[in-house]
């Protein structure tokens, strides 16, 4: 469906889900499409977890805790269709894909001064619209009224290949059980927490991509996206 030729008003898409369910690759896609902003929230909160982890910061002093993230600047950048994560001017893209950040993102996410920064954050930028979020708390916290709402799952295993096909890609040597293990870890951490936790949206579309290709997946959301925009311009 063609978008009308003088639509003006931009809609906020939600694109939620665990991890590895594809949500980043698609949302950059779509927006790529669509001519909006790529919003990746993973890559803010896996900054965060390596600037933690690389000045070996006491999450437990919250007090110090909240001054040192007033401090931290985090920057995305989308460059030849590549994110660049900045983090106080450092592009720490690689760094922030390892498996030493994979495994603590979950945990240093869930604190509550950490997201409350990041949510702000998320709210700002896309205020006017005209963006692609993904994460896990899109559509129930950070854009609870977005137009949109998209939640991707996937089986475990297929994850758990993904993933493995992400770690090699980078020279990490990593066996596809472990991972599936940590992936189901993960999954229950994100989904207990107290703070935002991974939920389905109650108006959220959800998307099974265990067996779809990525041209299918961005073909299925941006139709729903010029359906929304083209309803919110009439």
């Amino acid at each position: 469906m063609p978008l009308k030729e003088n639509y003006f008003k931009k809609i906020v898409i939600a694109i939620d889900g665990p991890s590895a369910s594809g949500k980043s690759t698609t949302a950059r896609l779509v927006a790529k499409e669509l001519g909006y902003l790529h919003l990746d929230t993973g890559a803010m909160y896996r900054a965060i977890t390596y600037f933690i982890l690389e000045n070996k910061i006491d999450i437990k002093n919250i007090k110090n805790l909240n001054n040192i993230l007033n401090d931290v600047q985090i920057k995305l950048l989308q460059v030849d269709n590549n994110l660049q994560v900045l983090l106080n001017g450092k592009n720490i893209s690689d760094e922030i894909r390892t498996p030493l950040v994979t495994s603590n993102v979950s945990s240093i996410s869930s604190i509550a001064e950490v997201r409350t920064l990041m949510v702000k954050e998320q709210q700002l930028i896309g205020k006017d619209g005209g963006i692609v979020c993904e994460g896990r708390d899109i559509g129930t916290v950070v854009f609870p009224n977005a137009e949109l709402k998209i939640f991707m799952v996937a089986s475990d295993i297929a994850r758990a290949k993904r993933r493995l096909k992400d770690f090699s890609e980078q020279g990490f040597e990593e066996d596809v059980i472990k991972i599936a293990d940590e992936i189901k870890k993960r999954d229950n951490l994100d989904s207990s927490r107290e703070i935002s936790p991974l939920k389905k949206a109650d108006d959220a579309i959800e998307i099974d991509t265990t067996e779809l290709t990525i041209e299918e997946q961005v073909k299925y959301i941006v139709e729903k996206a010029k359906e929304k925009i083209n309803a919110c311009n009439n």
